[in-house]
């Protein structure tokens, strides 16, 4: 019996319409575009201002997209997987909300919280489920309304981040593409440096917590920045090594969007030139578990079947990793 593998087939994304500028921050908390650039390399993100509309609606027009692109069709979809740390709601899932909106009637669906290493986590997830033979097409989505948990009166966090999703097809293949590898790991650790304090079953929503701001993105920058810089460096060089690849043969690198120092680190590390490393932090910020669909979503153009692509992340836990795919198809220009 060949051996099934799961490969992409498919990409959509969604972004608001709303751009939050740096000269529009500027007004709002003390900043300027120059420190921002500097120190994280984000000149824009878009945000999901309309009351009312939560991350549910980021993932589902990013899916819709996918849909329509590849023309799939819904009854065929066994598994939606939705990766989010801004939830609509305790429950229900997003993910089960996709299903109604999508007209999803044969699919299992489930959300999934890995902070921002949450999409690399379900592309393994997804692929595994592929591998089993018991599922043929899945959709996983990254998608984050990360304005509703940030404290647009700290200049420290509020450059950082912005809203958006991204989703991927995933069906079986017997070529030779698709997920090859991951190293996936959680050291916990992080728990002290990032958080978001109030709101779960240990520190329930009151007025002491809201008054303290408690519901908000807590961050120890310097901290969060070493680490990340470390193991997303050592898991993408480690990842390469083990699957004999090197600056010649990968041809392209998607690293979480979060700092650009940390990006320029991983390419360093990698020994890989800067066209070569996918990047989209400038105009879109930090969308956690959304960034790394996004980049794919917004370079579709560039890649050719059976290019070497080296997915890398870090995020809160603290979660970290690395997953080497080849890629499934040759890329089109995106749809509006």
């Amino acid at each position: 019996m060949e051996r099934i593998n799961a490969v992409i087939t498919g990409v959509g994304g969604y972004v608001p319409d709303y751009v939050l500028t740096n000269d529009e921050l500027s007004k709002m908390v003390d900043t300027n575009d120059e420190w921002i650039m500097t120190r994280i390399g984000v000149k824009e993100r878009h945000i999901l201002n309309e009351e009312g509309l939560g991350t549910s609606y980021l993932a589902r027009k990013a899916a819709r997209q996918l849909m329509r692109r590849t023309g799939v069709n819904p009854d065929d979809i066994d598994l939606v997987v939705v990766s989010t740390s801004t939830p609509d709601y305790q429950f229900p899932s997003i993910a089960s909300i996709l299903c109604d909106k999508l007209g999803l009637k044969n699919a299992f669906a489930f959300d999934f919280s890995a902070a921002c290493c949450g999409f690399l986590y379900l592309m393994e997830t997804a692929a595994n489920f592929i591998r089993s033979g018991r599922y043929k097409k899945i959709i996983i989505v990254g998608a984050d309304k990360m304005s509703s948990i940030v404290d647009y009166s700290d200049r420290a966090t509020c450059p950082i981040f912005g809203d958006g999703a991204g989703a991927f097809l995933m069906e079986g293949t017997t070529e030779d593409v698709g997920v090859m590898d991951s190293i996936l790991r959680t050291d916990g650790k992080g728990l002290p440096f990032l958080h978001l304090k109030a709101g779960g079953s240990v520190c329930p929503a009151s007025y002491f917590t809201v008054d303290n701001h408690w519901h908000y993105i807590y961050q120890e920058g310097r901290t969060v920045f070493k680490y990340a810089v470390s193991y997303m460096s050592d898991v993408s060089a480690a990842i390469a090594e083990k699957n004999h690849l090197d600056k010649d043969t990968i041809n392209w690198v998607v690293p979480h969007q979060a700092n650009m120092r940390i990006i320029e680190a991983v390419a360093h590390r990698l020994d890989v030139p800067h066209e070569k490393v996918l990047i989209n932090i400038d105009r879109y910020g930090n969308t956690s578990a959304g960034t790394l669909p996004l980049c794919i979503w917004d370079f579709e153009d560039k890649l050719k079947k059976g290019d070497n692509i080296i997915f890398t992340a870090f995020g809160a836990g603290f979660t970290y990793g690395a997953v080497y795919v080849k890629w499934g198809y040759d890329g089109k220009k995106q749809e509006a």
